[in-house]
């Protein structure tokens, strides 16, 4: 069952919107309303989330405010790392979350938090095991990053790369199974706060790991899911039978589906952070997708 769609991830994050290019959010803004309008239009009573926040910055809530995006939508999501890529320690949650609450009364979503075992797998433990103290009691909705680590022969989508040095290979390690399907620790530790944890994994076109991911989700009692289906995939060959056998395998969890990354050829530039051209087609993709995956 699909719970929610997510309007686009890290808007706020240059490694997923190029804000060079819309420097007063007013393109970001416009694309979302006009999609947030057209999935209304399609099923009126489905719950959209705006795409969880990096860094959690309460004046870019404001700015989506006075674009017409807040009202537009039914929550918004956050996202936080702080023992791998944020500039605040765990313990800053609380104030975190007041801070956006103080902006809006939407409902918040940690749509995405994680800690790598890029340093020690403990580390790992620590930070699901305070996470899970902290933010259960503060949020309906949580959703952990990530089941399986990403494999190193992929690229993690960030602009820089290797030149960000460590904190480009701490995405490699966000994972509770490693790439050899080898548990880590904290596995076990998820088992016990599933469901009131929900899990976010990108399930990639074509992913080989999807039937095995599905089995795991359902041993550890997992009910809500969080992944996507990329705009940029859909110029794919073959791509909306893709479409059509991941949500299949989804569809006995609680599942947000996110919508975002820009075609190449859509863009205004030929990147998938890049506006597009014609936000119309943005939201022309996701009232398909709602048409065709949402009862």
């Amino acid at each position: 069952m699909i719970e929610a769609v997510m309007l686009w991830n890290e808007p706020n994050n240059l490694s997923h919107w190029d804000f060079g290019l819309d420097k007063d959010w007013s393109l970001f803004g416009g694309m979302v309303c006009q999609a947030s309008a057209a999935i209304r239009a399609e099923r009126p009573q489905l719950a959209q989330v705006l795409g969880g926040i990096s860094p959690i910055d309460p004046s870019f809530i404001r700015r989506m405010s006075e674009l017409g995006v807040v009202d537009a939508v039914d929550a918004i999501g956050v996202h936080g790392f702080p023992l791998d890529w944020n500039h605040w320690t765990i313990d800053e949650w609380p104030q975190k979350l007041s801070d956006i609450r103080a902006v809006t009364d939407k409902p918040i979503w940690v749509s995405e938090v994680g800690a790598s075992s890029f340093g020690a797998d403990e580390v790992q433990e620590f930070g699901l095991e305070r996470t899970a103290e902290i933010l259960i009691p503060l949020v309906d909705h949580i959703h952990w990053y990530s089941l399986y680590d990403l494999p190193k022969a992929w690229p993690a989508t960030t602009r820089h790369r290797e030149a960000e040095g460590s904190a480009y290979y701490r995405h490699f390690y966000m994972g509770l199974v490693r790439e050899n399907d080898q548990p880590k620790p904290a596995l076990k530790k998820f088992a016990e706060l599933a469901p009131r944890m929900g899990i976010c994994q990108w399930v990639h076109y074509e992913d080989h790991r999807l039937p095995g991911m599905i089995q795991l989700l359902r041993d550890l009692g997992v009910r809500k899911l969080r992944t996507g289906l990329s705009w940029a995939d859909f110029g794919r060959p073959n791509a909306l039978a893709w479409f059509d056998k991941q949500m299949a395998a989804l569809e006995n969890f609680d599942v947000t589906v996110t919508f975002c990354f820009t075609p190449e050829n859509k863009g205004i530039l030929p990147h998938h952070t890049s506006p597009p051209v014609e936000p119309r087609e943005f939201a022309d993709f996701c009232a398909s997708m709602v048409r065709r995956y949402v009862c």
